[in-house]
């Protein structure tokens, strides 16, 4: 589906003169199984954090037109299994009949703002988990960032392990995206991506809440992804990371983290929707392909 300014325009009256719309279109959603094969989710939950930039541009996701654009070409891909964004996106896409037959993620805790000295006390901002169960969304996300030198890590630490259980509460999917973190030279905030610091992150959060039987985790790719991922037995998405490297870069590290056997699947945001050439579709071909395998229809 290519988006024209006037479904924009009409998505923006519409959520003007019908809020109970967005109840109405939830309810009557078609929606789909996790299932058992590897997955492939597009994440846009960055924007609630105050994380605008790709690359250079700081101001990359800063129009929202342009994003949904970007985000309904990804959800085009029916290779695409679903998607993870806070409540004003997701609505959005919901309204535009992007959601039938996806996953679909609720983001929930955007407080840690980008760059704030509280970044690392990441307060619940986003969705409830009993949002997300009345809403028929498939599961709940949290940014779980783990900081000894900040005293703000612990308030995260218990906010997360009550989310993982009003989850599993509802029977749903809690996402938890763990990082060993610290304070850089240059005081703001940063993830230590090692081996030993990825596998220490996912050991803590893996023991959050009183169950972990809806527990999935979602960690960087990092050198030595094979013995990282022997650090759990929970079902674990590879997190795409920042296109800071070029395209070839990226695919040779995703195809390789993929042959680890814990790993469930791939969820990347900004390297799939603002890939350096900006052809979105080309990107999660790409993606597609080495998640669940079949021929490659487009080469970026």
């Amino acid at each position: 589906m290519k988006l024209s300014d006037n479904d924009i325009h009409e998505l923006t009256l519409r959520r003007m003169r019908e809020p109970g719309a967005v109840d109405r279109a939830w309810a009557q959603r078609r929606t789909r199984p996790i299932g058992d094969d590897r997955l492939l989710v597009v994440a846009a939950d960055h924007p609630a954090r105050g994380a605008l930039g790709v690359r250079s541009d700081a101001h990359a996701m800063a129009s929202r037109p342009d994003l949904l654009r970007r985000l309904a070409t990804a959800l085009a891909n029916p290779r695409v299994d679903g998607v993870l964004a806070t409540a004003d996106l997701l609505e959005d896409l919901l309204l535009l009949g992007l959601l039938e037959d996806k996953l679909v993620i609720g983001s929930m805790n955007r407080g840690g703002l980008q760059g704030a000295r509280f970044e690392f006390d990441d307060r619940f901002t986003g969705y409830t988990a009993a949002r997300i169960a009345a809403s028929g969304l498939d599961g709940g996300k949290t940014l779980t960032r783990i900081c000894l030198q900040d005293s703000g890590t612990v308030a995260t630490l218990e906010a997360t392990a009550h989310a993982i259980d009003e989850l599993a509460a509802h029977g749903k999917m809690a996402m938890i995206e763990p990082f060993w973190s610290e304070f850089g030279t240059d005081g703001r905030a940063r993830n230590i991506l090692t081996p030993e610091a990825t596998i220490r992150s996912m050991q803590v959060a893996a023991g959050l809440g009183a169950t972990s039987a809806y527990t999935w985790l979602k960690v960087p790719i990092v050198p030595e992804m094979h013995r990282v991922l022997e650090g759990t037995t929970l079902p674990t998405l590879l997190l795409g990371g920042d296109p800071t490297t070029t395209p070839e870069e990226t695919y040779a590290s995703w195809e390789d983290a993929l042959t680890a056997p814990a790993a469930a699947g791939l969820v990347i945001g900004r390297a799939l929707l603002f890939p350096p050439d900006g052809d979105v579709a080309a990107a999660v071909e790409v993606a597609a392909t080495l998640v669940h395998g079949g021929r490659r229809e487009h080469q970026s």
